[in-house]
């Protein structure tokens, strides 16, 4: 080996053969990368199976893109349904308790009316049974004369009892004189007279009483009418059998 004398310099003799070789060498790998270079990406290598998933495919695939918005489409669609049919049933729902509330207040405001009926009224029977005994104290004191001590009696009698019965909203009522009124007097009879109009009452046969402001009895009384034309005197031609 020769060696050169000139600093940072070095001489050797490689043999022609060798450097042929490496040249050889170094086509070869150029020639198999440009090889490699024209075939497609994974060529040569065992494959990959794509699976054509919808969440999972590339993102430029058409018909994954058409299935997953297909699929969005049916899921949207079940969604409006089903929030549909909860609407609906909630509106049944309001509807109902709409209508339960409307009855429980009905309920509460015919109970009240109820309520105040029994309290108002509740003791008409009771008071349609005393009747009779104020229409015979009435009849006692019409028969009775003004001076009578049992009638004074009886007049107080009459007096307490009914004072009784007014706490309780009892009224009684004479028509006497009144005209006749059918929503308050009850006629049992025809009077003729010509003492007072044609429709006033005339006779009382029994008072009436009211029971906080409702007719409990109508008053019993006889009307006036027009008494019958009097019969025309005989002529003066027309003598009777003799």
């Amino acid at each position: 080996m020769a060696e050169s004398h000139e600093k940072g310099a070095f001489q050797a003799d490689i043999p022609a053969n060798a450097v042929e070789e490496a040249l050889r060498s170094v086509e070869r790998i150029s020639h198999g990368e440009e090889a490699a270079a024209g075939q497609p990406a994974g060529a040569g290598e065992p494959g990959v199976e794509l699976t054509p998933e919808v969440e999972g495919a590339p993102a430029g695939d058409p018909a994954a893109l058409a299935a997953r918005v297909q699929l969005l489409e049916a899921q949207l669609e079940l969604s409006q349904s089903k929030a549909r049919e909860t609407l609906e049933r909630l509106k049944d729902e309001h509807e109902r308790l709409l209508r339960a509330a409307a009855d429980l207040e009905n309920f509460k405001k015919r109970a009240a009316r109820e309520r105040d009926e029994v309290q108002k009224f509740g003791s008409e029977r009771l008071l349609k049974d005393l009747l009779p005994a104020l229409d015979g104290l009435d009849r006692a004191l019409a028969a009775a004369a003004d001076e009578d001590p049992l009638a004074k009696g009886v007049r107080m009698v009459r007096a307490t009892l009914e004072q009784a019965l007014a706490k309780h909203g009892v009224k009684g009522f004479s028509a006497m004189g009144a005209p006749f009124d059918p929503a308050l007097h009850e006629a049992l009879m025809q009077v003729p007279t010509a003492d007072a109009a044609p429709g006033t009452v005339v006779l009382e046969h029994a008072r009436g009483f009211t029971l906080n402001d409702r007719l409990v009895r109508p008053a019993m009384v006889g009307v006036a009418v027009a008494p019958p034309p009097a019969a025309a005197p005989p002529a003066d031609g027309d003598a009777g059998p003799e």
